[in-house]
Protein backbone atom coordinates (compact mmCIF):
# COMPACT_ATOMS: atom_id res chain seq x y z
CA UNK A 1 0.00 0.00 0.00
CA UNK A 2 1.40 3.38 -0.95
CA UNK A 3 1.70 6.32 1.46
CA UNK A 4 -0.80 8.38 -0.57
CA UNK A 5 -4.39 7.04 -0.61
CA UNK A 6 -6.48 7.12 -3.74
CA UNK A 7 -9.95 8.67 -3.73
CA UNK A 8 -11.58 5.22 -3.65
CA UNK A 9 -9.50 4.23 -0.61
CA UNK A 10 -10.44 7.46 1.19
CA UNK A 11 -14.15 6.87 0.50
CA UNK A 12 -13.91 3.26 1.72
CA UNK A 13 -12.13 4.37 4.92
CA UNK A 14 -14.77 7.04 5.65
CA UNK A 15 -17.54 4.51 5.03
CA UNK A 16 -15.89 2.02 7.42
CA UNK A 17 -15.60 4.72 10.08
CA UNK A 18 -19.27 5.66 9.72
CA UNK A 19 -20.35 1.99 10.02
CA UNK A 20 -18.14 1.45 13.07
CA UNK A 21 -15.99 -1.17 11.40
CA UNK A 22 -12.88 0.90 12.08
CA UNK A 23 -12.22 2.69 15.37
CA UNK A 24 -10.73 6.19 15.04
CA UNK A 25 -8.98 5.86 18.43
CA UNK A 26 -7.21 2.69 17.30
CA UNK A 27 -6.01 4.52 14.19
CA UNK A 28 -4.54 7.32 16.32
CA UNK A 29 -2.79 4.79 18.57
CA UNK A 30 -1.39 3.08 15.47
CA UNK A 31 0.07 6.38 14.25
CA UNK A 32 1.72 7.10 17.62
CA UNK A 33 3.49 3.72 17.69
CA UNK A 34 7.17 3.75 16.85
CA UNK A 35 7.90 2.68 13.33
CA UNK A 36 10.28 -0.26 12.93
CA UNK A 37 12.63 -0.13 9.96
CA UNK A 38 14.27 -3.31 8.78
CA UNK A 39 18.06 -3.23 8.76
CA UNK A 40 20.20 -5.93 7.20
CA UNK A 41 23.55 -6.11 9.01
CA UNK A 42 24.93 -8.22 6.16
CA UNK A 43 24.24 -5.35 3.72
CA UNK A 44 24.61 -2.07 5.61
CA UNK A 45 23.76 0.97 3.48
CA UNK A 46 26.82 3.20 3.62
CA UNK A 47 25.81 5.68 0.91
CA UNK A 48 22.93 8.08 1.58
CA UNK A 49 20.33 8.95 -1.05
CA UNK A 50 21.89 12.38 -1.49
CA UNK A 51 25.32 10.84 -2.09
CA UNK A 52 23.89 8.41 -4.65
CA UNK A 53 22.13 11.31 -6.38
CA UNK A 54 25.40 13.26 -6.51
CA UNK A 55 27.15 10.27 -8.07
CA UNK A 56 24.38 10.07 -10.65
CA UNK A 57 24.90 13.75 -11.58
CA UNK A 58 28.66 13.20 -11.87
CA UNK A 59 28.32 10.18 -14.14
CA UNK A 60 25.64 11.82 -16.27
CA UNK A 61 28.25 14.46 -17.13
CA UNK A 62 30.80 11.70 -17.66
CA UNK A 63 28.44 9.82 -19.99
CA UNK A 64 28.06 12.81 -22.29
CA UNK A 65 31.83 13.33 -22.54
CA UNK A 66 32.72 9.68 -23.17
CA UNK A 67 29.89 9.35 -25.73
CA UNK A 68 31.42 12.14 -27.78
CA UNK A 69 34.88 10.58 -27.55
CA UNK A 70 33.74 7.09 -28.56
CA UNK A 71 31.67 8.45 -31.45
CA UNK A 72 34.79 10.06 -32.92
CA UNK A 73 37.11 7.17 -32.05
CA UNK A 74 34.86 4.38 -33.38
CA UNK A 75 33.35 6.43 -36.21
CA UNK A 76 29.89 5.27 -35.20
CA UNK A 77 26.85 6.61 -33.38
CA UNK A 78 27.41 6.07 -29.64
CA UNK A 79 24.87 6.84 -26.93
CA UNK A 80 25.61 6.30 -23.23
CA UNK A 81 23.14 7.04 -20.42
CA UNK A 82 23.14 6.39 -16.68
CA UNK A 83 20.78 3.47 -16.11
CA UNK A 84 21.09 3.10 -12.33
CA UNK A 85 23.22 3.96 -9.30
CA UNK A 86 22.91 1.46 -6.48
CA UNK A 87 24.88 0.01 -3.60
CA UNK A 88 25.40 -3.68 -2.92
CA UNK A 89 28.08 -6.04 -1.69
CA UNK A 90 31.14 -6.76 -3.78
CA UNK A 91 30.26 -10.47 -3.84
CA UNK A 92 26.81 -9.74 -5.31
CA UNK A 93 28.37 -7.62 -8.03
CA UNK A 94 30.91 -10.31 -8.92
CA UNK A 95 28.22 -13.02 -9.12
CA UNK A 96 26.19 -10.87 -11.53
CA UNK A 97 28.99 -10.72 -14.14
CA UNK A 98 29.45 -13.14 -17.03
CA UNK A 99 32.59 -15.24 -17.40
CA UNK A 100 34.60 -14.29 -19.39
CA UNK A 101 34.09 -10.53 -19.33
CA UNK A 102 36.26 -7.41 -19.71
CA UNK A 103 37.21 -5.94 -16.33
CA UNK A 104 39.45 -2.87 -16.30
CA UNK A 105 40.98 -2.47 -12.84
CA UNK A 106 42.06 1.11 -12.18
CA UNK A 107 42.94 3.51 -9.37
CA UNK A 108 41.61 6.99 -8.64
CA UNK A 109 44.69 8.79 -7.39
CA UNK A 110 45.08 10.32 -4.80
CA UNK A 111 42.30 8.13 -3.36
CA UNK A 112 43.48 4.80 -1.97
CA UNK A 113 42.28 1.49 -3.33
CA UNK A 114 41.12 0.20 -6.71
CA UNK A 115 37.92 0.36 -8.74
CA UNK A 116 36.59 -1.59 -11.72
CA UNK A 117 35.11 -0.63 -15.06
CA UNK A 118 33.39 -3.73 -16.43
CA UNK A 119 32.60 -3.70 -20.15
CA UNK A 120 30.15 -6.32 -21.31
CA UNK A 121 31.90 -8.68 -23.78
CA UNK A 122 29.37 -8.01 -26.56
CA UNK A 123 30.06 -4.28 -26.25
CA UNK A 124 33.82 -4.73 -25.88
CA UNK A 125 34.16 -6.92 -28.98
CA UNK A 126 31.95 -4.50 -30.93
CA UNK A 127 34.39 -1.70 -30.02
CA UNK A 128 37.37 -3.82 -31.07
CA UNK A 129 35.67 -4.70 -34.34
CA UNK A 130 35.15 -1.01 -35.13
CA UNK A 131 38.74 -0.12 -34.19
CA UNK A 132 40.06 -2.84 -36.50
CA UNK A 133 37.93 -1.65 -39.42
CA UNK A 134 34.93 -3.97 -39.07
CA UNK A 135 31.20 -3.16 -38.97
CA UNK A 136 31.12 -3.26 -35.15
CA UNK A 137 29.42 -6.61 -34.54
CA UNK A 138 30.13 -8.94 -31.59
CA UNK A 139 31.32 -12.52 -32.26
CA UNK A 140 28.91 -15.44 -32.21
CA UNK A 141 30.76 -16.99 -29.28
CA UNK A 142 32.31 -14.96 -26.45
CA UNK A 143 35.96 -15.80 -25.80
CA UNK A 144 38.86 -14.35 -23.77
CA UNK A 145 40.82 -11.47 -25.27
CA UNK A 146 44.03 -12.02 -27.18
CA UNK A 147 47.22 -10.14 -26.32
CA UNK A 148 46.68 -7.63 -29.14
CA UNK A 149 43.05 -7.09 -28.12
CA UNK A 150 44.09 -6.53 -24.49
CA UNK A 151 46.53 -3.81 -25.61
CA UNK A 152 43.83 -2.09 -27.68
CA UNK A 153 41.28 -2.26 -24.84
CA UNK A 154 43.83 -0.89 -22.34
CA UNK A 155 44.47 2.17 -24.52
CA UNK A 156 40.75 2.72 -25.11
CA UNK A 157 39.85 2.24 -21.44
CA UNK A 158 42.59 4.60 -20.23
CA UNK A 159 41.24 7.30 -22.52
CA UNK A 160 37.68 6.63 -21.35
CA UNK A 161 38.78 6.82 -17.71
CA UNK A 162 40.56 10.13 -18.30
CA UNK A 163 37.15 11.74 -18.87
CA UNK A 164 36.38 11.14 -15.17
CA UNK A 165 38.66 14.02 -14.21
CA UNK A 166 36.37 16.86 -15.31
CA UNK A 167 33.05 15.77 -13.70
CA UNK A 168 34.87 14.98 -10.42
CA UNK A 169 36.82 18.27 -10.39
CA UNK A 170 34.09 20.00 -8.36
CA UNK A 171 34.78 17.59 -5.48
CA UNK A 172 38.38 16.38 -5.86
CA UNK A 173 41.15 16.46 -8.45
CA UNK A 174 41.36 12.84 -9.61
CA UNK A 175 43.84 11.11 -11.88
CA UNK A 176 42.49 7.73 -13.07
CA UNK A 177 45.25 5.24 -13.87
CA UNK A 178 44.73 1.88 -15.57
CA UNK A 179 46.19 -1.06 -13.68
CA UNK A 180 45.32 -4.24 -15.56
CA UNK A 181 42.71 -6.14 -17.57
CA UNK A 182 41.00 -9.18 -16.04
CA UNK A 183 38.52 -11.60 -17.62
CA UNK A 184 37.48 -13.91 -14.77
CA UNK A 185 35.42 -12.24 -11.99
CA UNK A 186 36.33 -15.00 -9.51
CA UNK A 187 40.01 -14.03 -9.62
CA UNK A 188 39.45 -10.28 -9.29
CA UNK A 189 39.34 -9.33 -5.62
CA UNK A 190 39.90 -5.65 -4.93
CA UNK A 191 38.00 -5.72 -1.58
CA UNK A 192 36.50 -8.37 0.67
CA UNK A 193 33.28 -10.03 -0.62
CA UNK A 194 31.12 -8.47 2.11
CA UNK A 195 32.37 -4.92 1.51
CA UNK A 196 29.81 -2.43 0.20
CA UNK A 197 30.37 -0.92 -3.25
CA UNK A 198 28.48 1.53 -5.43
CA UNK A 199 27.63 0.32 -8.94
CA UNK A 200 27.01 2.86 -11.70
CA UNK A 201 25.41 1.08 -14.66
CA UNK A 202 25.77 2.89 -17.98
CA UNK A 203 23.46 1.78 -20.78
CA UNK A 204 25.63 1.93 -23.89
CA UNK A 205 24.55 1.66 -27.51
CA UNK A 206 27.15 1.44 -30.26
CA UNK A 207 25.50 1.08 -33.63
CA UNK A 208 23.02 -1.78 -33.20
CA UNK A 209 24.73 -3.26 -30.12
CA UNK A 210 23.08 -2.40 -26.79
CA UNK A 211 24.72 -3.45 -23.54
CA UNK A 212 26.11 -2.18 -20.21
CA UNK A 213 29.27 -0.64 -18.83
CA UNK A 214 29.39 -1.09 -15.03
CA UNK A 215 31.66 1.05 -12.87
CA UNK A 216 32.27 -0.42 -9.40
CA UNK A 217 33.73 1.88 -6.72
CA UNK A 218 34.15 0.46 -3.19
CA UNK A 219 33.02 2.53 -0.23
CA UNK A 220 36.57 2.35 1.16
CA UNK A 221 37.82 4.30 -1.87
CA UNK A 222 35.28 7.12 -1.46
CA UNK A 223 35.18 7.09 2.36
CA UNK A 224 37.53 10.08 2.73
CA UNK A 225 35.34 12.32 0.51
CA UNK A 226 31.83 11.16 1.44
CA UNK A 227 31.29 14.49 3.25
CA UNK A 228 31.67 16.28 -0.10
CA UNK A 229 29.32 13.96 -1.97
CA UNK A 230 26.27 16.19 -1.88
CA UNK A 231 24.64 18.16 -4.66
CA UNK A 232 24.96 21.56 -2.93
CA UNK A 233 28.71 21.16 -2.47
CA UNK A 234 29.15 19.85 -6.02
CA UNK A 235 27.39 22.77 -7.69
CA UNK A 236 28.85 25.40 -5.36
CA UNK A 237 32.35 24.15 -6.12
CA UNK A 238 31.79 24.04 -9.86
CA UNK A 239 30.73 27.71 -10.06
CA UNK A 240 33.54 29.21 -7.98
CA UNK A 241 34.92 32.46 -9.31
CA UNK A 242 38.24 32.19 -11.10
CA UNK A 243 41.16 33.46 -9.12
CA UNK A 244 43.56 36.06 -10.54
CA UNK A 245 46.20 33.36 -10.98
CA UNK A 246 43.92 31.14 -13.06
CA UNK A 247 42.87 34.13 -15.19
CA UNK A 248 46.54 34.98 -15.78
CA UNK A 249 47.31 31.40 -16.78
CA UNK A 250 44.37 31.42 -19.19
CA UNK A 251 45.54 34.73 -20.68
CA UNK A 252 49.07 33.40 -21.21
CA UNK A 253 47.75 30.27 -22.90
CA UNK A 254 45.59 32.32 -25.28
CA UNK A 255 48.44 34.71 -26.10
CA UNK A 256 50.78 31.78 -26.86
CA UNK A 257 48.22 29.86 -28.93
CA UNK A 258 49.35 29.06 -32.47
CA UNK A 259 47.14 30.39 -35.28
CA UNK A 260 47.63 29.79 -39.03
CA UNK A 261 48.60 32.84 -41.13
CA UNK A 262 48.19 32.78 -44.93
CA UNK A 263 48.96 35.39 -47.59
CA UNK A 264 46.72 35.18 -50.64
CA UNK A 265 48.66 36.08 -53.76
CA UNK A 266 45.59 35.72 -55.95
CA UNK A 267 42.96 33.36 -57.32
CA UNK A 268 41.48 32.29 -60.62
CA UNK A 269 39.17 29.68 -62.13
CA UNK A 270 40.23 27.17 -64.79
CA UNK A 271 38.61 24.09 -66.29
CA UNK A 272 39.64 20.54 -65.55
CA UNK A 273 40.88 20.21 -69.15
CA UNK A 274 43.15 23.26 -68.69
CA UNK A 275 44.42 21.80 -65.42
CA UNK A 276 45.29 18.48 -67.06
CA UNK A 277 47.07 20.23 -69.93
CA UNK A 278 49.33 22.40 -67.72
CA UNK A 279 53.04 22.05 -68.46
CA UNK A 280 56.26 23.71 -67.23
CA UNK A 281 56.47 27.26 -68.54
CA UNK A 282 52.71 27.87 -68.70
CA UNK A 283 51.42 31.09 -67.12
CA UNK A 284 48.21 31.30 -65.08
CA UNK A 285 46.85 34.87 -64.86
CA UNK A 286 45.44 35.75 -61.42
CA UNK A 287 42.50 38.00 -60.67
CA UNK A 288 44.69 40.64 -59.02
CA UNK A 289 46.56 43.69 -60.30
CA UNK A 290 50.32 43.86 -59.94
CA UNK A 291 50.17 46.96 -57.70
CA UNK A 292 47.28 45.67 -55.56
CA UNK A 293 47.93 44.81 -51.89
CA UNK A 294 47.79 41.16 -50.82
CA UNK A 295 45.40 39.83 -48.17
CA UNK A 296 46.67 38.37 -44.90
CA UNK A 297 44.27 35.70 -43.60
CA UNK A 298 44.35 34.80 -39.90
CA UNK A 299 42.50 31.55 -39.35
CA UNK A 300 39.63 31.87 -41.81
CA UNK A 301 39.22 35.65 -41.92
CA UNK A 302 41.20 38.41 -43.69
CA UNK A 303 42.69 40.75 -41.09
CA UNK A 304 45.42 42.76 -42.88
CA UNK A 305 46.58 43.90 -46.32
CA UNK A 306 50.18 44.43 -47.33
CA UNK A 307 52.88 44.57 -50.01
CA UNK A 308 55.23 41.64 -50.63
CA UNK A 309 58.98 42.07 -50.42
CA UNK A 310 62.24 40.57 -49.23
CA UNK A 311 64.05 40.91 -45.89
CA UNK A 312 67.54 39.45 -46.10
CA UNK A 313 67.12 36.08 -47.79
CA UNK A 314 63.48 35.60 -46.72
CA UNK A 315 60.20 36.51 -48.34
CA UNK A 316 58.26 39.07 -46.32
CA UNK A 317 55.13 41.19 -46.33
CA UNK A 318 54.81 44.80 -45.16
CA UNK A 319 51.48 45.56 -43.46
CA UNK A 320 49.84 48.57 -45.08
CA UNK A 321 46.23 48.33 -43.86
CA UNK A 322 44.14 46.73 -41.14
CA UNK A 323 40.91 45.21 -42.40
CA UNK A 324 38.00 46.75 -40.50
CA UNK A 325 35.06 44.74 -39.14
CA UNK A 326 32.80 46.33 -41.76
CA UNK A 327 35.05 45.11 -44.57
CA UNK A 328 35.30 41.73 -42.85
CA UNK A 329 31.53 41.33 -42.68
CA UNK A 330 31.19 42.43 -46.30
Amino acid sequence: MSDILSQEEIDALLAALSRGEVDADSLRQEQTKKKIRLYDFRRPNKFSKDQLHTLQVIFENYSRSVSTYLSAQLRAAVQIDVLSVEQLTYDEFMRSLPNPTIMCVFSLQPLEGSAIMEINPNLGFAMLDRILGGPGLPPERIRPLTEIEITLIERLAQRMLSYLEEPWSGIIELQPVMDRIESNPQFTQIVSPSEMVVIISLESKIGDVLSLINICIPFLVLESITGKLNVNYYYSSSVKERSKDSALVLKNRIENAMVPVKILIGSTVITVRELLELAPGDVIPLERRLDEDLEVVIGQKPKFRGKPGVVGNRLALKITEIVSEVDDDA
